[in-house]
């Protein structure tokens, strides 16, 4: 019952729609000119020219490009960690379980086929360390754990310097916007006093002024973006390091007992 009376409620407001847009098409439409458009945008809102792409090259100068490029760049990045700074590709449960049953059976060399199809940084430590013990059967345990510890703040390092180029993007943007500001303020004072002194000269420098703080109004809205994403993404690669230390850990302590294992059955021969 319900379900017919909001059926018919939907065709009824179908019906309702269609009327009002066959009576809207029936009408007129008035003429309007590219000019009076833009115009009225312009009127409604006096940066309507600064959206457009050809706009603000014009407004902000030669310093519009290396700024549109580091808003290019920073979006791509954003879009980039939000898609691989993730669990998955630092550590994940499948590869513990695994490694876990192939320890305790001491099958390395099948440990090592399985971090050489996995890409996570705990599986490149792993692969690192089961090389190094494979291809030098009479380390002790101590040197099997240095090149672990050794690879895991190189994979910590990589983790770190990936985001770090978005910090560096939010703090060189505002200082491009602040150069273009600087360049546009000279050209506007140089060309005021070739004018002389007037009215006329006032209006010009307020409008160079203006144009000119672009620049730095451009470099702000690139700059306070990508660092509040590089915090976000800083404390989140900061969290899957703790778990990868953690994770690193259990395998250690793992291969700390099948190496204990091993030397009391050589001792007992």
């Amino acid at each position: 019952m319900h379900r017919k009376i909001l059926l018919a409620l939907a065709l009824l407001a179908a019906v309702i729609v269609t009327m009002n847009v066959s009576a809207q098409a029936q009408q007129p439409a008035p003429v309007v000119t590219p000019a009076a458009t833009q115009a009225a945008a312009l009127e409604d809102n006096p940066y309507a020219d600064v959206l457009t792409f050809d706009g603000f090259v014009k407004r902000t100068g030669v310093m519009a490009y290396p700024l549109i490029g580091l808003s290019m760049i920073a979006f791509f990045m954003i879009v980039l960690f939000t898609f691989t700074v993730r669990q998955g590709t630092v550590v994940s449960d499948a590869f513990m379980n695994s490694a876990d049953a192939l320890i305790r059976k001491q099958d390395y060399l099948g440990l090592l086929a399985v971090c050489n199809r996995r890409n996570e940084c705990i599986a490149r430590i792993t692969a690192k360390t089961l090389d190094f013990a494979t291809r030098n059967p009479t380390a002790s345990f101590e040197e099997v754990k240095e090149v672990t510890e050794a690879e895991g703040n190189r994979q910590s390092s990589l983790l770190l310097a990936r985001i770090a180029y978005l910090g560096d993007v939010g703090a060189v943007a505002p200082m491009l916007g602040l150069l273009g500001t600087t360049l546009g303020m000279i050209t506007t004072f140089h060309e005021i006093s070739g004018k002389g002194a007037g009215g006329s000269s006032q209006l010009g420098l307020a409008q160079g002024v203006s144009e000119a703080l672009l620049c730095t109004a451009s470099g702000l809205v690139i700059g306070i973006p990508a660092l509040i994403f590089y915090a976000i993404f800083r404390g989140k690669v900061n969290r899957l390091i703790s778990e990868m230390e953690a994770a690193t850990t259990h395998l250690m302590a793992l291969l700390a007992v099948q190496y204990k294992r091993a030397a009391r059955a050589v001792a007992g021969q």
